[in-house]
């Protein structure tokens, strides 16, 4: 099978810490789209889709008609495998009855809402576009139309302390989502955050870090990966993809894919991609690079790898190729039989072990 990735870059406003690729002008919208449907309809491939996931920027920002016209090119160009999961990121602000019905009846069956705090002062300082009132009216409608919701978090914001973290992971648990994401930011250069703020303190960060997973574990939520936690059987399927090195193939611009070992890149330029030019970039990955991501991607899980799998995918012994690095780093890992993980040292030091995988 394989999963699609779609990029939608419109916002209502782009955030200040955020450096995606995003924030272009609405006016836009229609023409990118177009071109977004022609690139769709042109790739051809007789797998299922495993999972669809529409991303952004915004891609609630749009008008729903865009979505629902999407929807309707990926079932006429596609098959989707039964339990096809088809999650759609929204701000708030963007959601309404209306376009919370068409999203369903279009065939989206999750949706992750970008809340990242449900502290008025701090989504002012992160400019968001809207309040933790209208977060949490909004979540409450999407939970009368979607039986899986993902809630993104953040943590680690200037001017935030271990009870501000508490207090929205209480309201987050409140509403009962099926998935919690919860992300330490990074002030990226580039970003007005950069020249503004400091990263918080290291050991805080880590605090609140602790605070999430103990928090979560007590009330049902199960840390699948790094930064990931679900209830059981809610864990998200497209991103398991990228973490077990599944095929996907990516749409938009700057939209990445893998497919039979070819990393393929879009263009960034929206003109260009108007234009009709979408891959701009096209990498082999031979061996040596996949027994690399198998082992870096496969760790941020906290079911780790298989050193079985391994062998079976590659036809040679983790520890011939990694063992230096396993060795050097054994302080970080739990190594039980087949079963190698991180243990909790592990997770907070994971880009050593990488770096030298690398």
């Amino acid at each position: 099978m394989i999963s699609l990735y779609i990029h939608i870059p419109f916002c209502v406003r782009k955030c200040l810490y955020c450096d995606f690729l995003s924030g272009f002008s609405s006016e836009y919208i229609p023409i990118y789209m177009s071109a977004l449907y022609k690139e769709i309809s042109a790739f051809k491939t007789d797998k299922k889709i495993k999972s669809v996931f529409i991303g952004g920027g915004t891609p609630s920002s749009v008008e729903s008609k865009y979505i629902s016209a999407l929807m309707d090119i990926l079932a006429k160009h596609f098959v989707f495998a039964d339990n096809c999961e088809i999650s759609m990121e929204a701000n708030p602000c963007t959601l309404t009855e209306q376009n919370l019905d068409e999203y369903k009846k279009s065939g989206i069956n999750r949706l992750s809402i970008g809340v990242q705090s449900f502290d008025d002062r701090l989504l002012k300082i992160l400019g968001r576009v809207h309040d933790s009132e209208t977060a949490k009216k909004k979540i409450a409608a999407a939970k009368k139309y979607f039986v899986n919701i993902n809630l993104d978090l953040m943590f680690a914001l200037p001017e935030q302390n271990l009870n501000d973290w508490q207090k929205t992971l209480e309201t987050a648990v409140y509403f009962e989502p099926e998935h919690i994401s919860a992300y330490s930011l990074i002030i990226e250069e580039g970003t007005p955050f950069y020249d503004k703020y400091e990263p918080i303190d290291e050991s805080l960060d880590r605090e609140m870090y602790y605070k999430a997973k103990e928090f979560l574990a007590q009330n049902g939520y199960k840390q699948y990966e790094i930064s990931n936690f679900a209830k059981q059987g809610f864990e998200c399927r497209h991103n398991l993809v990228y973490w077990q090195g599944g095929d996907y193939k990516g749409f938009g611009l700057g939209a990445a894919s893998l497919i039979n070992s070819h990393r393929l890149k879009n263009t960034e330029n929206i003109r260009e991609y108007i234009n009709g030019t979408a891959v701009t970039e096209d990498i082999f990955l031979d061996k040596e690079d996949k027994m690399k991501e198998f082992v870096i991607l496969g760790l941020r899980c906290t079911d780790g790898i298989s050193k079985a799998e391994f062998k079976n995918r590659f036809d040679a012994d983790i520890y011939v190729v990694f063992g230096e690095a396993i060795k050097k780093h054994s302080d970080l890992l739990i190594i039980n039989g087949d079963n190698i993980r991180f243990n909790t040292k592990g997770i907070d030091l994971s880009n050593i072990l990488f770096s030298d995988i690398i």
